[in-house]
């Protein structure tokens, strides 16, 4: 039988250490449980944001607070470097794909025979996707299409020191619009010199 006196006794210093030990111990798990991720590009899932997405991201910064005659540039060096003319410095992807498409290696290798003319020029390889997917996803695949045009470059003989892979996801889109042509024309990396 149970004794009502036992059950509302004081903790002694014992007990209270293995609370404030396990209390530690639980902490720790969440903390790192909540540090990881388990987003893999091939596994997650494609949410398809439709019309809906259009009508709350169309108001174009309208309402943020911010007055824009306030806001100074920001001065980037060799940003308003002079792109070379008459040279195509866009690559398409196909949907969910990071897979360079035949038709876009003459533009790699016109642009890599510009490069390898001009060894002090640098050139940012800018990996875009459309707003389909979510934005780690996004991110990843865009990272991935800047890297395949950079070993595409590599291959045709471009230093690896003249080249940066970046990715801005679905933050940039060429067009806005919410079908597939618009679709089609962000999915793409863009090829910008320095």
């Amino acid at each position: 039988m149970l004794n009502p006196t036992k059950l509302f006794a004081p903790a002694t210093p014992r007990s209270n250490r293995s609370l404030v030990s396990g209390f530690f111990a639980v902490v720790l798990a969440l903390s790192l449980a909540a540090c990881g991720s388990n987003v893999k590009l091939d596994e997650a899932p494609v949410e398809d944001r439709g019309a809906a997405a259009g009508a709350a991201g169309s108001q174009g910064g309208a309402g943020s607070g911010v007055d824009p005659s306030g806001v100074s540039g920001v001065q980037v060096p060799g940003i308003d470097a002079q792109q070379p003319a008459n040279m195509a410095r866009v690559v398409y992807f196909d949907y969910d794909s990071f897979e360079v498409r035949q038709e876009f290696m003459g533009a790699l290798e016109a642009n890599a025979a510009f490069l390898k003319a001009n060894p002090s020029r640098r050139v940012a390889l800018e990996g875009h996707t459309d707003e389909r997917g979510g934005r780690e996803y996004n991110l990843a695949l865009g990272q991935k299409r800047a890297e395949a045009v950079r070993r595409a470059m590599q291959l045709l003989g471009v230093s690896e020191a003249q080249m940066e892979a970046v990715s801005f996801g679905e933050e940039k889109p060429a067009v806005y619009g919410f079908d597939e042509s618009a679709f089609a024309q962000n999915r793409r990396v863009e090829i910008t010199y320095r």
